[in-house]
């Protein structure tokens, strides 16, 4: 019987991106084990889970005791294969391989490095510095968008180095009539009213700032939604009263049910710094919503300026603010941008990559045969 070590630097990161992978994984026999930092929680599909001791700071002896745990759980097992997700439990768990003999294979999925050319050349010093010090434990890197791609491949921090798009995203959800129809009547939101979505964690790269600034230039009849909680939400609620937008943003918190969020809004906008291939934007996509995103990596494998979204440059909100405004005043420009959109972004569906992710996956196992 074979058995497959998935790690992650948190629970919720599983159950958002990964259950059909562990399904199918169980689905063929095979054991599994989930170790993972953060909030507990119960997750389908595996056997049995290490809880790891992981904090955010890379330097704290928790995390050290993490990798110390996953050593020894690794000497204990006979593990067919390894996963790894998430940059903390990616360097965690490499690291726990370091002079091992006889290890089983290993594979980082990056869903997103943390830097690009425009970070500090510091912090992109420290993280680089991580990555090319795991590369000797990395037998097969898996990115998700060009930059992180050329990127990798070009410094080797694999032994071998693919890009997918994405994991796949499960858009069914989106097929059916929205459970809430009257969201709009419920949350004080006018009819007539222009509405921006943003659903997103509330972050310093998540950048909510940006759009509060953007809103306050466009006219009063345009309202923004920043669905989601994060350690950043109080500082952009106090924005919003400071610029007097209290009355034109709602922040309802976490929200399951996204699929009537999207059926109410007039368009999607993101302000991020930085992305892998981010699930908001392509579900915005595919239910028709016209997307203003931030010309970024991971937005721009996703959006083709003035042919499936708009771009601006990052932090400008004065760019993004006369972006939104081109679509507020030109309906056909909506629909042509939700069209295109609509058409390309079903090519990240769920039946479609999950293929795709399987064969990499497989790949390291030695009767692996490609499909």
């Amino acid at each position: 019987m074979q058995k497959l070590l998935f790690t992650a630097s948190t629970y919720s990161h599983i159950l958002n991106f990964h259950l059909p992978y562990l399904q199918y994984f169980e689905q063929q026999g095979w054991t599994l084990h989930l170790a993972c930092g953060g909030e507990k929680a119960s997750v389908p599909h595996v056997s049995e889970v290490i809880h790891l001791p992981l904090e955010k700071s890379m330097t704290s002896p928790k995390n050290f005791r993490a990798a110390a745990m996953l050593r020894e759980k690794i000497k204990q097992e006979s593990y067919s294969l390894i996963i790894t997700h998430t940059a903390l439990a990616a360097f965690f768990t490499r690291a726990a391989l370091w002079g091992l003999r006889d290890r089983p294979p290993l594979i980082n999925m990056v869903h997103g490095y943390l830097f690009d050319e425009q970070t500090p050349y510091i912090k992109q010093r420290l993280l680089l510095t991580a990555e090319e010090w795991t590369a000797s434990q990395t037998d097969l890197l898996i990115t998700m968008n060009q930059w992180d791609y050329h990127f990798a491949a070009q410094r080797q921090l694999g032994r071998r180095v693919s890009v997918v798009p994405g994991v796949g995203v499960d858009f069914s959800r989106f097929d059916r009539p929205p459970a809430r129809p009257e969201l709009r009547k419920d949350f004080g939101i006018p009819q007539d009213a222009f509405l921006l979505l943003y659903p997103a964690e509330f972050s310093a790269r998540k950048s909510q700032p940006v759009l509060i600034r953007a809103l306050a230039e466009l006219p009063e009849d345009v309202f923004l939604v920043l669905a989601g909680d994060g350690r950043t939400r109080t500082e952009c609620e106090s924005l919003a009263e400071t610029l007097g937008l209290q009355n034109r943003i709602l922040f309802p918190g976490h929200q399951q049910d996204m699929a009537s969020w999207y059926a109410v809004a007039s368009a999607a906008v993101t302000s991020s710094r930085i992305e892998g291939m981010p699930f908001n934007v392509m579900e915005a996509m595919y239910t028709g919503l016209p997307v203003v995103a931030s010309a970024v990596k991971g937005h721009t494998d996703l959006i083709s300026h003035e042919t499936t979204g708009l771009l601006y440059p990052y932090g400008d909100s004065t760019a993004c603010a006369a972006q939104i405004q081109r679509l507020i005043t030109d309906p056909s420009l909506c629909r042509r941008l939700s069209d295109a959109a609509g058409s390309n972004i079903r090519h990240y569906r769920l039946d479609e990559v999950f293929p795709i992710v399987l064969n990499e996956y497989l790949s390291l196992l030695p009767d692996y045969i490609p499909a």
